[in-house]
């Protein structure tokens, strides 16, 4: 086996995500197969690179050289590939483009129809995805300009350094859709305890949500059974009164469920927007914030939540 940039990127990714699972995650490769390729990496080498801890993986003190060899390497093969890409899609579009990502928002349409209207002569393009972290690797690697991410308070992005960011919302609250037979259904603002009996479903392919999730209901007490699945499959558990799971707050109204707030809004995130240097963001950050104000207001429960606490985007610009 000889090392290949690929083994030097995977390295890199258990370093900066202190452990195989973070790193496994942020690779998009399962964790058997990510823990096979180290054990590969090691025995070419000689040596052990992570110590496995409980609390994670650190790096020995070979892992630490062998990272401060590959840190550049790499770094350089990403200028490359994002610089190559970059000049080639020039020449292709003969025109100017503009590349967005985004994971799964409300706001997306809204942001899209705005800058098609603002900016009539670019292409532009879309790409979505649940994970966050894949979204900021294209960025990095040049195949995006720019991407609209949440961070799950708790659980930071690893935003790859050179990238610039402006925040949007520096915390939206993540309220909770109920069916509406629920009994908390009835409330205007939901407690934690009242939600203690019920199955919660999380999709854990989205960077940081179960962590935090796990992380909030433990601070409460409480340990209700969780199931993994995505937000389609969760809709329809919760309607039928099978689970109950977080949503973002501009979720707009259902006749088969409710969405409620959570009393103290102990569940989070902060919305970025993510860029590379030289970028200009000013029409791209102006027209997001003007879908995200318009969905805000269509989003009943949300904006009396806005009104509530003196939020600007509750008011009209």
């Amino acid at each position: 086996m000889e090392l290949e940039v690929r083994h030097l990127r995977a390295l890199c990714a258990i370093a900066d995500a202190g452990s195989l699972h973070q790193a496994a995650r942020r690779l998009g490769v399962s964790q058997p197969s990510l823990t096979t390729q180290l054990r590969r990496i090691e025995n070419v080498l000689g040596a052990e690179l992570f110590r496995r801890e409980r609390t994670g993986c650190r790096p020995t003190s070979l892992g630490r050289a062998v990272l401060n060899r590959a840190r550049p390497l790499v770094q350089g093969m990403n200028d490359l590939v994002s610089d190559a890409l970059a000049e080639a899609e020039a020449t292709r579009s003969g025109g100017p483009r503009l590349r967005i990502g985004s994971t799964a928002s409300r706001v997306i349409g809204g942001w899209l129809r705005r800058l098609r209207v603002a900016l009539p002569s670019t292409d532009i393009s879309l790409r979505v995805d649940v994970s966050a972290h894949a979204l900021l690797r294209s960025v990095e690697a040049g195949r995006l300009d720019v991407a609209f991410v949440h961070e799950v308070e708790g659980s930071p992005l690893a935003v790859p350094d050179g990238l610039e960011r402006r925040v949007l919302v520096d915390r939206e609250p993540q309220f909770i859709s109920l069916s509406r037979d629920h009994p908390a259904a009835r409330r205007r603002v939901v407690e934690l305890g009242d939600l203690a009996g019920d199955p919660w479903m999380v999709d854990p392919t989205v960077d940081g949500e179960w962590d935090g999730v796990r992380r909030v209901l433990g601070a409460a007490g409480l340990n209700p059974p969780v199931l993994h699945g995505d937000y389609l499959t969760a809709a329809s558990l919760v309607v039928l009164g099978e689970a109950v799971a977080p949503c973002q707050p501009t979720s707009g109204p259902r006749d088969d469920m409710v969405i409620r707030p959570l009393l103290g809004d102990p569940l989070a995130v902060r919305l970025l927007l993510v860029f590379r240097p030289g970028t200009d963001i000013g029409v791209v950050y102006a027209q997001l914030e003007d879908a995200y104000r318009d969905a805000a207001r269509r989003a009943s429960g949300y904006h009396e939540w806005l009104l509530r606490h003196r939020s600007p985007l509750a008011r009209t610009p």
